[in-house]
C-alpha cells in the first residue's frame, strides 16, 4: 500500500514537471494592446448673439407709468424713428419722459387741440439728439437743440441748468427737474420729469411783427411841385395885350 502511494506521489510529480516545462518552453503571449480611441473634435465655442436694438417703448413699459408718453411716441411714429437712430448712430439719445401724472396735470382738452404736426413735434420736444449723462448737465451749453428743431428764441428753446443733484429744466413756459433715472447704457438714457414740457411754438406762437407802413417818395412829392400851376403868368399876357390893344386904338384915333 504504501508502495502504491509512492508510486502515485512520483506521477503526480513528474506530471507537474512536464507541464512547467513545456509552459516554460512555450512562447509568450503577445500582450493584448486596446484600440486607441479615435481624437475627440469639440466643435468652436459659439460667439454669444448680438444684443437686440435698444426699444425705448418697451424700455419705458418695463418701468411703468408712462403709458401716455408711450402711445404718443407710437402714435406720432417717433418710437420706429428711434428705433432706427439708436442702431445707426454713434451720438446716442437722451429722452426725458412725462409721467402719466405729468399728463394729467395738462389743461383738459390739451392733446385732442392738437394737429397730428404739433403732437409729433411735442414728443420730439422731449428729445435730444446726443447722450447726456447725469454728469454733463454741469456743463451743458444752452439753449439744447431738439429733436423739434431750431433752438432759437421764440420756437423750441430749452436750457438745462443743474445744482447739486438737481436738475432743473425750462421751455419758456414749463418749469421742471429730473425727477429719476429710468435707464442708461451710455448710448440711451432716459430720464422721468413730472411736467409736460409745452414749447412756445405750439402753446404760445408769437404774431409775426407788422410790416412797415410805405414812405412817400420824393419823385412823387417833385411831380406835384412841378403839376402846380405859376401864380401870375397867363394874367399878366392878358393884361399886356389888353394894354397894347388900347394904346393902339388911342393911336389910330389921334392921327385921324
Amino acid at each position: 500500500m504504501k508502495q502504491f502511494d509512492h508510486l502515485m506521489l512520483f506521477f503526480l510529480l513528474h506530471t507537474s514537471c512536464s507541464t512547467l516545462l513545456t509552459l516554460a518552453q512555450a512562447p509568450a503571449a503577445a500582450p493584448v494592446v486596446a484600440p486607441k480611441a479615435a481624437p475627440v473634435v469639440l466643435a468652436p465655442a459659439s460667439s454669444p448673439a448680438p444684443p437686440g436694438p435698444t426699444n425705448v417703448t418697451k424700455i419705458l413699459e418695463k418701468a411703468g407709468q408712462f403709458s401716455t408718453f408711450i402711445r404718443l411716441m407710437k402714435a406720432t411714429e417717433v418710437a420706429n424713428q428711434l428705433l432706427g437712430q439708436l442702431n445707426n448712430t454713434n451720438n446716442g439719445i437722451t429722452i426725458f419722459a412725462p409721467s402719466d401724472s405729468a399728463f394729467s396735470s395738462l389743461k383738459s382738452g390739451t392733446l385732442n387741440s392738437l394737429s397730428d404736426e404739433q403732437k409729433v413735434e411735442l414728443i420730439q420736444f422731449h428729445i435730444i439728439p446726443t447722450y447726456l449723462s447725469s454728469a454733463q448737465f454741469q456743463t451743458i451749453s444752452n439753449p439744447l437743440r431738439t429733436q423739434a428743431g431750431d433752438s432759437a428764441d421764440g420756437k423750441f428753446p430749452l436750457n438745462v441748468t443743474s445744482s447739486g443733484d438737481t436738475v432743473n429744466i425750462t421751455s419758456g413756459l414749463t418749469n421742471t427737474s429730473v425727477s429719476g433715472t429710468v435707464y442708461t447704457d451710455g448710448q440711451l438714457a432716459v430720464y422721468q420729469i413730472d411736467r409736460v414740457l409745452q414749447p412756445l411754438q405750439i402753446f404760445d406762437p408769437r404774431p409775426p411783427a407788422p410790416a412797415p407802413a410805405p414812405s412817400k417818395s420824393k419823385k412823387k412829392k417833385d411831380d406835384d411841385v412841378a403839376d402846380s400851376p405859376a401864380d401870375d403868368s397867363t394874367d399878366n399876357s392878358k393884361a399886356v395885350r389888353f394894354t397894347m390893344g388900347n394904346n393902339v386904338g388911342l393911336f389910330g384915333v389921334t392921327a385921324i
